[in-house]
């Protein structure tokens, strides 16, 4: 799958994001990282170049030795010549040793810059995440996310070490080695560094594909990861189901596809270091023949046929690990290009520049002729249609709104335009009017409390999910909120208490109790416009009645919107609105809509069918 195709640049345009990165672009945006942490790579460097010429001066060492033992042999001094050799041997260990304390020390360096550009992109990623808009996380799935936020940031650390530190050691290697072949004899020089341009084009052509191929699998872990994880999400749902087989099978055929593609990657990196180490050994077969030749005809001695020789083993280590620095690069391009595609994004709703925190005074919330819709389709595909059309209202402190209609007819896109999760198309949402988009995120959305009907516990204590808006609000605090949802009682008798750790989102608790907590939530807050969208559906009516009327306190200096398909929940509103499409067709007080006869007063009889009208103060009225 091509980059252009990806799940982010083509299903995602609400978010701005600049021009897509070339490899070159990638790889020095992730090397001007690493040089953040300047003492690390300056160590890094220092120890790689230091242990590449402990490495160079081994066949130094080892072609003296041959020429002085031959010539102390030809002279007929063994002993003197046995002493010499004893003494290269330790001169070839000491290299060897010092060799190989700089590579270790090299490879902890460049190790140690590589796990702190990983925790500076984690860093930098979910803080990312936490800035880009809703429409954002509407079209990109959690599972691409994830694997974007672990394995992405995996491969980029990887190439410090196995890619810029090992790219130099082979630059030394075979800069300081090709100088040297080349400074005793230049015809035997150039036939020892005849494989490099070959290896160099083979390295050309592997880059390109296994980036592709690093691509497709990355991407093909996304999908795996996705569908890990709604699996896991829904288990209770698949085992109701018997699904299993099903879900088992799925898998079974992505995780298929995602192994023919790595063993496609492992094939590239294996045919790519075969034919450069086969090269390699053709080279050394010629110069062992021509140097050979030399020996015989006397033009060159042993000694420095072996140390030709020695160097050619030398270097055939960075032929080696070209393919596997190659192969860094080839990732950390793929991978970094990834990150940044999400890095680069401006979010669609930020604070505009200048904005000011927003000022609270009679707290009245206004839409003036909104008009919106959600432009999340990939484009070519057709406009998305229009949610909300020319909506007005207002609403005070110490008054409520009651917002009720068919599904789909825009209630919860109401809810969530007044704490800017979107921006209006046309038209204006405003608080104590200053428009929401002229203000700052973060004091809007202070002062802003949704109340949604699908609530997200965390993996923790009661406690800590009652407070996770305020971190810092007393015992009392959360008790008090807790009574007026009327979950304290509840959670009085639980063994631990507040304390009681909840399941993963909170599915230890019943949905009535999870959406009770949800509203204690935002009670604690102390929010001056509260939104309850359809937040009581799982709450029987005598509780809805009691958590009601324990609002009705806590609600006097602030405004208060209500969504629901129960009209029991909002009859008490001082003013109703009825959507159809996104339009409001109907408005008034709960006595005026049924005066009116219209749609609302339709659906308050069919919601009466069943024998039971509610009454205004939200009990069930039994009728004879």
């Amino acid at each position: 799958m091509h980059a252009s195709k990806s799940i982010l640049s083509s299903s995602a345009p609400p978010e701005r994001v600049g021009v897509d990165l070339s490899d070159l672009e990638t790889l020095r945006r992730i090397l001007r990282m690493a040089l953040l942490h300047k003492r690390g790579m300056a160590v890094a460097l220092a120890t790689v170049v230091v242990a590449a010429v402990f490495q160079l001066t081994i066949p130094r060492f080892l072609g003296s030795a041959v020429d002085s033992a031959q010539g102390l042999i030809g002279a007929g001094e063994n002993a003197v010549a046995r002493g010499a050799l004893w003494q290269t041997a330790a001169l070839l260990l000491a290299a060897s040793l010092l060799r190989g304390l700089f590579t270790m020390w090299h490879n902890y360096q460049g190790e140690a810059v590589g796990q702190r550009i990983a925790y500076d992109l984690r860093m930098a990623y979910y803080a990312k995440l936490q800035q880009l808009s809703f429409g954002f996380h509407d079209s990109v799935h959690t599972g691409e996310l994830i694997t974007r936020g672990m394995l992405d940031i995996e491969g980029v650390r990887t190439v410090v070490n196995a890619g810029f530190m090992r790219l130099v050691l082979i630059l030394v290697l075979l800069g300081a080695g090709a100088f040297l072949l080349l400074r005793q004899d230049a015809l035997l020089g150039l036939v020892a560094l005849s494989f490099v341009p070959f290896a160099g084009w083979r390295s050309v052509v592997a880059r390109l594909r296994l980036r592709a191929s690093w691509l497709a699998l990355q991407e093909k872990l996304g999908v795996l990861t996705r569908v890990m994880e709604e699996n896991l999400s829904g288990i209770r749902v698949v085992r109701a189901f018997a699904a299993q087989p099903f879900e088992l099978a799925k898998f079974e055929e992505v995780s298929r596809h995602t192994l023919a593609l790595a063993d496609r990657r492992i094939d590239i990196r294996v045919r790519n270091a075969v034919a450069m180490t086969y090269a390699f050994f053709i080279a050394m077969g010629l110069v062992l023949w021509i140097g050979g030749t030399k020996v015989l005809d006397g033009s060159m001695s042993v000694g420095t046929l072996t140390e030709y020789l020695a160097f050619m083993a030398i270097l055939q280590m960075p032929v080696r690990q070209l393919g596997m620095t190659v192969n860094a690069f080839a990732r950390a391009s793929m991978c970094g290009a990834r990150l940044f595609e999400v890095l680069d994004r401006e979010p669609a709703i930020a604070d505009r520049p200048g904005a000011a925190d927003l000022e609270i005074g009679d707290a009245v919330v206004r839409f003036e002729n909104v008009s919106f819709s959600y432009s999340g389709a990939p484009p070519g595909d057709r406009p998305a249609p229009v949610t909300l059309h020319d909506v007005d209202f207002e609403v005070r402190a110490g008054r409520t709104l009651g917002i009720v209609g068919p599904p789909g007819s825009g209630k919860s896109t109401i809810a969530h335009l007044i704490p800017r999760y979107y921006d209006v198309d046309s038209g204006r949402v405003t608080i104590d009017g200053q428009d929401v988009r002229d203000v700052t995120l973060r004091s809007l959305r202070r002062a802003v409390s949704v109340v949604q009907q699908d609530t997200f516990l965390f993996t923790a204590s009661i406690e800590n999910n009652v407070a996770y808006g305020d971190p810092w609000a007393e015992p009392a605090g959360i008790t008090h909120s807790s009574e007026v949802a009327r979950l304290h009682d509840y959670i009085a008798g639980l063994p631990a208490g507040y304390g009681t750790l909840v399941g993963e989102r909170g599915v230890s608790l019943s949905g009535g109790q999870r959406q009770r907590l949800s509203i204690a939530r935002s009670v604690l807050l102390g929010a001056h416009v509260l939104v309850f969208d359809d937040s009581t559906a799982a709450v029987d009516a005598a509780t809805e009645r009691a958590i009601r009327e324990a609002l009705r306190a806590e609600t006097t200096d602030r405004a208060t919107i209500i969504i629901a398909h129960r009209l029991g929940s909002l009859m008490h509103a001082d003013e109703i609105i009825f959507l159809e499409a996104g339009r409001i067709v109907e408005r008034g007080s709960h006595d005026a809509l049924l005066a009116l006869g219209g749609r609302y007063a339709d659906l308050f009889a069919l919601q009466s069918l069943d024998g039971e009208t509610p009454t205004a103060d939200g009990t069930p009225e039994h009728r004879s």
